[in-house]
């Protein structure tokens, strides 16, 4: 199989769905990167100590680092990703249903970012999926349960790891610098929490960016007439182009989301912030290197609620949390009809 860039070039030039299907997840990947990477300095802006242009940028670097670095080290979510669907042997079809998927994600995911509410993009992205794999296959023939099952791990270790983490992170620091002067130790958790930040941007690169080159290469896979990438190692210029868009999306910020996650839900001091981030970070890593595709938006929201539930559980707000979850819950179910109905669509025009 052919792998090139140039090779990748000429296919785009002669495909116009493939080119449609580059050009959404592009976009879903530049999306991702507007609206789930601010979920990765929401505390360490709304505790103050980075202002928010300074923070998106910041976010942008770890973002790129984190997808071309961790990808080249370990891409067991890229093949999870990847090996998760079965789109069956015409690959012309397969790439057809691939775009409907696309295009789905991006109808999903921009329509609950305009309200200021966090998508997860993970999940849309499995819920699209799965659905055009199902339209596909006729019935679930066309879902891998072996690798699905990956998927339910990942909302269990994002709910409850994210929260029991975040708790028992909070609760060592909180034992470590009892009866410390907290005007003294203010400024170490200033920097410590920019470091927490950083380590939650590169971790968001590494779990989602994968996610999408998974996607990508799969493309890439159906041009060169192949129904599968196992055995085809990822190269490097996908994984540079995915990093530069994530990037370039992180870039643009999402404040509204900053504000729901890092300040409406539940106000966190610096060495709370610093907790939260160090625990979503060690979550995602765990997650990352097993090849469990996780929701960063879920990972990092649960660890603040084990955050604040450390000083008390009437801190946390559940009114947002609860606007959170009705998200999370509607999305496979919506984002996967979509993607359904637009997969039958997109075949019957192509």
């Amino acid at each position: 199989m052919d792998v090139s860039f140039s090779h990748f070039l000429s296919e785009m030039a002669g495909n116009p769905v493939l080119l449609i299907t580059v050009a959404l997840t592009l976009g879903v990947i530049f999306v991702n990167g507007w609206t789930d990477a601010p979920n990765a300095i929401a505390t360490c802006v709304t505790t103050r100590c980075m202002n928010v242009r300074t923070a998106i940028i910041m976010s942008a670097v770890f973002n790129f680092l984190g997808v071309f670095v961790m990808t080249k080290i370990n891409s067991s979510v890229a093949s999870t990703i990847s090996n998760m669907v079965d789109f069956g042997g015409n690959t012309h079809e397969a790439l057809v249903a691939l775009c409907a998927a696309l295009f789905s994600i991006v109808v999903y995911s921009v329509g609950a970012s305009l309200f200021g509410i966090p998508t997860s993009e993970s999940h849309s992205l499995i819920a699209g999926l799965s659905g055009a794999a199902i339209a596909i296959q006729s019935g679930i023939g066309g879902i891998n349960m072996g690798e699905w099952a990956k998927v339910l791990y990942g909302l269990v270790l994002s709910l409850a790891l994210g929260f029991a983490t975040g708790w028992a992170v909070c609760k060592l620091v909180t034992l470590v610098c009892r009866g410390m002067d907290r005007r003294k130790t203010g400024p170490f958790f200033r920097i410590a929490q920019i470091f927490g930040a950083a380590a939650m941007s590169f971790m968001h690169g590494a779990q989602d960016g994968q996610k999408f080159i998974g996607v990508l290469f799969l493309g890439l896979a159906f041009c060169n007439r192949q129904s599968s990438v196992e055995g085809i190692s990822i190269p490097v210029w996908l994984m540079l182009l995915c990093s530069v868009v994530m990037a370039l999306g992180t870039s643009v910020g999402g404040e509204k989301i900053i504000k729901s996650v890092g300040m409406d839900m539940v106000r966190l001091e610096k060495y709370q912030g610093f907790s939260a981030d160090i625990a979503a970070a060690l979550c995602l890593l765990y997650s990352s290197l097993f090849g469990i595709p996780v929701s960063t938006t879920h990972t990092k929201t649960t660890a603040i609620m084990g955050v604040g539930a450390v000083k008390r559980l009437s801190a946390i707000n559940f009114g947002v949390v609860k606007d959170m979850v009705l998200t999370w819950v509607f999305t496979f179910p919506g984002c996967g009809l979509i993607s359904f109905i637009m997969a039958k669509l997109f075949m019957a025009i192509f």
